[in-house]
């Protein structure tokens, strides 16, 4: 650094092992060599440390620095609880480091030293398409939870809940955003989110290292998440795997959650369990995930049931959405029957949403008092229903007025959780008034769905303006102003949050994405490069460039299209098939796509031309289409 001398700047790699047999620097190897029971580990480093010093505890190792600085000679060990392995940034400007394991000595020094020099890391570039943002939070919010021996994605590194926490929604989204990025991550994210499964068959909103909301649980996404997941990746193993948790989940919110059998859902908490604020208001409304939204004022809870008064909309349309996933995944592992229960489920409670959530003299679906009477306050769960298929062409034309309006949803940046029109906007505090990328996203995909692509696309772009804005300072809100854009103007706001990834994943995903009910789905647009990224063709890149769409996975090239392509082609066919005939053409236009996909002349020679007779055959002589001919091929008619 300017104006600093690096030899006053120590870095110290502090290792230990826990139950190890053994654990000792090796100078003449320049490693760490630990041994449990059979099994060996090595951690090699590029350049050799300065010094190596042992101590009982980490506490230890920093107590030296503090009392001894970094001249002393002490401490010097090669053995201990923990060493310390010790540089400074004159010595080791840049250094590396590397672990590996074995069953002998031998083969783990070997492989540690290998990975010193790895194959460069595939960079992404600059018009990454917003990729290299959710890289970055999932890697910075992506830590070890040493109670449970595991890694996985919190919601934030700032907020304090204990050794650990787990929300089930949260780590839900954190398992789709790794999805295009690190297929290891997004099962093991997946599989913590539905580890939180209660013995009743709910989904706890949180488990940490402090309490376990088991009582409660938050809007049953899972299945949405593992089937998107298991588009992407193709692991049945693991849809498999989770189809029961999932299924007991759908389950439970209808049998603890509708206390008058109306096919319609309440939020509520169960009298289980001994968390914080079990059997409160506050429990109850934790289960739409919108902690203080206005659309709660006029709930009133039940002692006896432990539900609130109203049904409430977005909770609602996201259990329906939930069973139509689970007839998906059911029908996908050979579950006729279940396949068929969840999606009559699924269809009915569309009609419930559609004929008894639907505000005909505002025009706009809403919350609901069993009792009769809609909830004042609106929400974005408003277009909900699109998500979840309940919404007739006449309600999607309103709510599509309603996201426009600049007094309802249409405010300088999108979506507020409260409509512009009512006071709870005014307050931008949490839930009221300010923007959730989470709830940004479900809308999105909702307008994808009713083949709103106009819609959704202007909400992608407006909602990757808000997440740049503050992304240029790396701030990646929890949520945002609805008037500003700014998502640290109120004193709770969190700066580095993993679900404002969704914000960019959205555009992500307009490109080059997965639909639940489309699979895989690639468009064309503004120039941008994206990937590496997981694709169901495995690791590619996309390009979008001058007009043209490329994917290409290895160097060589899956995908090409253009609108200027299928022009030309149309144009090239109709100007020389009748010189040359049909299969001249086809067989040049197979030759020329081997030839970009990279494939050797002498393959790609006889390969186009069995493609194009197999092609003229099919067509010309089995189905009788009346292609042009040439003179000197006349005899394949």
């Amino acid at each position: 650094m300017p104006g600093e001398w690096g030899a006053r700047f120590w870095v110290t790699l502090a290792v230990s092992a826990e139950a190890a047999d053994e654990l000792r620097y090796d100078p003449a190897a320049g490693a760490v060599m630990i041994r449990c029971g059979s099994r060996w580990a090595a951690l090699a480093t590029s350049d050799p440390a300065i010094q190596v010093t042992g101590h009982d505890s980490l506490d230890a190792l920093a107590a030296d620095f503090e009392e001894n600085g970094y001249f002393s000679l002490a401490t010097r060990a090669e053995t201990a609880p923990v060493l310390g392995l010790r540089f400074n940034l004159d010595m080791m400007p840049e250094g590396r480091w590397c672990a590996a394991v074995a069953d002998a000595p031998g083969p783990a020094l070997e492989q540690a030293r290998a990975g010193l020099d790895p194959a460069p890391l595939p960079s992404l570039a600059a018009d990454d398409g917003g990729l290299g943002a959710i890289r970055d939070i999932l890697g910075w919010n992506t830590v070890w939870d040493g109670t449970n021996r595991r890694r996985y994605t919190a919601v934030s590194r700032v907020w304090n809940l204990g050794d650990y926490a787990v929300f089930a929604n949260d780590q839900a989204y954190a398992a789709l955003l790794a999805a295009p990025l690190d297929p290891v991550l997004a099962r093991e994210n997946l599989a913590i989110a539905l580890g939180t499964a209660t013995p009743q068959g709910n989904l706890a909103a949180l488990v940490s290292s402090h309490d376990a909301w088991t009582d409660r649980s938050q809007p049953p996404l899972g299945a949405l998440i593992a089937w998107m997941i298991y588009l992407r990746s193709g692991d049945r193993a693991g849809l498999a795997a989770h189809f029961a948790t999932l299924l007991r989940h759908q389950r439970w919110w209808r049998a603890a959650r509708d206390p008058e059998g109306s096919g319609l859902v309440s939020c509520g908490t169960s009298d289980v369990g001994t968390a914080l604020y079990k059997g409160t208001h506050f429990a109850a409304r934790n289960e739409t995930g919108m902690d203080n939204s206005a659309t709660h004022d006029e709930a009133v809870l039940d002692p006896a049931t432990g539900c609130l008064s109203t049904w409430d909309l977005g909770l609602n349309c996201a259990v329906a959405l939930d069973a139509e996933m689970l007839a998906l995944i059911a029908a996908e592992l050979g579950e006729a029957e279940t396949a068929a229960e969840m999606a009559a489920l699924a269809e009915t409670h569309r009609a419930l949403i559609r004929d008894r959530l639907w505000d005909p003299e505002r025009k706009i679906f809403a919350n609901r008092q069993r009792s009769g009477g809609f909830v004042e306050a609106l929400a974005p769960t408003a277009f909900y229903p699109l998500l979840c298929g309940a919404a007739d062409a006449a309600q999607t034309a309103h709510l599509l007025a309603h996201l426009g309006d600049p007094e309802m949803f249409g405010t300088p940046f999108p979506l507020p959780a409260s409509p512009a029109c009512q006071p709870a906007y005014a307050e931008n505090v949490y839930w009221r008034g300010r923007i959730w990328p989470n709830v940004t996203y479900l809308v999105w995909l909702g307008l994808k769905r009713a083949g709103e692509d106009a819609a959704a696309s202007r909400l992608a772009a407006r909602s990757r303006d808000l997440f740049e804005r503050n992304w240029q300072d790396r701030v990646a809100g929890e949520n945002f102003n609805a008037e500003t854009g700014e998502a640290l103007d109120q004193g709770d706001a969190d700066p580095f949050y993993t679900w404002a990834a969704l914000l960019p994943l959205i555009g992500v995903e307009e490109a080059c994405g997965i639909s639940p009910w489309a699979g895989w789905v690639l468009a064309n647009g503004p120039d941008c490069v994206l990937g590496p990224l997981e694709t169901p063709a495995g690791r590619a890149v996309l390009r979008r460039e001058a007009g043209w769409l490329s994917l290409e996975r290895s160097g060589a090239v899956l995908l090409l299209a253009g609108a200027a392509a299928v022009l030309a082609c149309g144009f090239g066919y109709c100007l020389l098939s009748g010189l040359t005939g049909f299969v001249p053409l086809v067989f040049a236009a197979m030759l020329g796509l081997m030839l970009l996909h990279r494939t050797p002349v002498l393959a790609a020679l006889p390969l186009a031309a069995i493609a194009a007779i197999a092609v003229q055959q099919i067509f010309g002589r089995l189905l009788l289409v009346p292609l042009p001919r040439s003179g000197l091929l006349s005899f394949l008619w």
